[in-house]
């Protein structure tokens, strides 16, 4: 299955579960000064996400394009890459986990068709700042449960990972800030390069264009 059909499986998948799509907003911020680039899907919507109205209403969809500067270095495996689209489904104050793990299991399982047993689930391991997300883990064995999965696979699959703090917005912004950011720095080197061979290039096309068009009037 191509890239562009999974997108969009996606978005017909949860514009049928009452979900308007939204286009995906510029990859360079409009109204973010404190980030150079969009990095993740939910960057665009943090306003709505912290209370403000959206015009499209509180079930979104999206694929956002984004671009990662925080882990550049590891660009080129098959985990790490820098220019991609992130899919995105958006809850705004409408329903909440178990609802929303509904309906990733079932656009995993039913409309792309990956067996149940191949699926590995994590949940917040919680932290100094917040406790394990036991909500997330209740909701997955409920799911899996029904599903008959044996116990010792429910629980292999269902891991504590993720031990990271929760303030999203403070990661992003962390991730991207401009300032003292090695990471920006190399790919605004690349930009140059690009740069200067695109002004090559054209010098060269133009001094090119240029004789032939004073040996045609010799």
């Amino acid at each position: 299955m191509k890239a562009i059909e999974i997108r969009n499986k996606y978005l017909e998948f949860f514009k049928r579960h009452g979900h308007a799509v939204i286009p995906s907003a510029p990859l360079i911020p409009e109204n973010d000064p404190s980030v150079l680039f969009t990095t993740a899907g939910m960057q665009p919507l943090v306003p709505y996400l912290l209370g403000e109205k959206h015009p499209e209403g509180t079930r979104l969809t999206d694929f956002q394009k984004c671009l990662r500067t925080n882990d550049i270095d590891e660009v080129g495996d098959n985990r790490h890459l820098t220019y991609f689209e992130m899919l995105g489904n958006w809850s705004l104050g409408d329903y909440f986990k178990e609802e929303s793990i509904a309906m990733s299991f079932e656009f995993l399982t039913k409309e792309l068709g990956i067996p149940v047993e191949k699926l590995s689930v994590t949940c917040f391991a919680g932290d100094e700042d917040c406790q394990r997300d036991e909500v997330t883990a209740s909701c997955w064995r409920k799911k899996l449960e029904f599903q008959k999965i044996e116990f010792i696979i429910l629980e292999k699959m269902i891991t504590g990972g993720l031990p990271e703090k929760k303030d999203l917005v403070d990661q992003i912004q962390k991730c991207s800030m401009i300032q003292e950011s090695q990471n920006v720095q190399k790919i605004v080197t690349h930009l140059v390069d690009v740069v200067n061979m695109l002004k090559f290039g054209i010098t060269y096309l133009w001094n090119s264009s240029r004789r032939r068009t004073e040996n045609t009037q010799n």
